[in-house]
């Protein structure tokens, strides 16, 4: 009779797909009995593993549909290497208050300080705590619009792109927007303005927005609309790369002074 019983609620738990539940059904009914757990406390425990087994599944689901190119967080940021970084501003920033006043997040600097792993890691924190993330590289952006122009998709890419909580757009700058691209850019801009929170990276400056855009004035009319409610942090310090790089020369010098000293016979 137990077994049939035991077999009829594993058939149950799958028909309803709590899959998780299924799996520790056994092992968990044996620790209520060493434990004398209640009814209640077995239900509550298997309940609870179901409900944080979903959630991995939803965050893990969502990360990957956010199209980051690598996963980072905000712990893993190495302040003491960029001390221009303030600490606080990014501890701030990771509570998600930017996000329920669709404010923007900028990160400017040189190649390798970071900006993008804050991004990332502002993306990562959001995701967990429910927020639609989506992760697009500027130039791969450009061809994107440009096409959903030419092709007469423009509002349904759009209407997708305004969707997301959070839209990260990383290393704005690397490469110019024609007139084209440029317009199109301004419309996506537009749609999320006080309505959802966009973080941007960029080695350039604003004053040189000018020359991204090819076109003041409609550079202009962008950074009003991203810096009216906006987070600007400048990252000034060395490349991480170059601080990896350096490591391994100092490592190979180090080797190659011992050689000198300690020749092999």
């Amino acid at each position: 009779m137990t077994t049939l019983l035991l077999e009829r609620v594993h058939q149950l738990l799958t028909g309803m797909k709590l899959m998780t539940m299924d799996a520790l059904l056994e092992p968990t009914l044996e620790r209520a009995m060493k434990e004398s757990l209640s009814p209640l406390e077995t239900i509550g425990y298997l309940a609870e593993q179901e409900w944080n087994g979903r959630v991995s599944t939803t965050i893990r689901t969502r990360t990957k549909n956010a199209g980051f190119p690598l996963l980072k967080r905000i712990d893993e940021f190495d302040f003491a290497f960029q001390p221009s970084v303030d600490r606080t501003v990014i501890k701030d920033l990771a509570t998600l208050r930017f996000v329920d006043n669709a404010e923007n997040v900028v990160f400017l600097g040189p190649p390798g300080v970071g900006k993008t792993h804050l991004a990332i890691g502002l993306g990562v924190a959001a995701i967990e705590q429910n927020i639609p993330v989506l992760f697009i590289n500027a130039s791969v952006l450009i061809e994107q619009l440009k096409e959903a122009y030419q092709t007469g998709q423009l509002d349904r890419y759009l209407k997708k792109l305004t969707r997301p909580g959070i839209l990260i757009i990383d290393e704005i700058g690397y490469l110019p927007f024609d007139a084209q691209a440029a317009y199109c850019f301004f419309q996506l801009i537009s749609r999320r303005y006080e309505d959802r929170s966009t973080i941007f990276t960029s080695n350039k400056t604003f004053a040189d927005w000018g020359e991204i855009f090819q076109d003041r004035v409609i550079a202009a009319a962008l950074l009003d609309r991203i810096l009216h409610r906006c987070t600007t942090v400048n990252i000034r310090g060395e490349s991480y790369r170059m601080k990896d790089r350096k490591k391994h020369a100092l490592w190979t010098n180090l080797e190659k002074s011992a050689e000198m000293r300690f020749p092999n016979e």
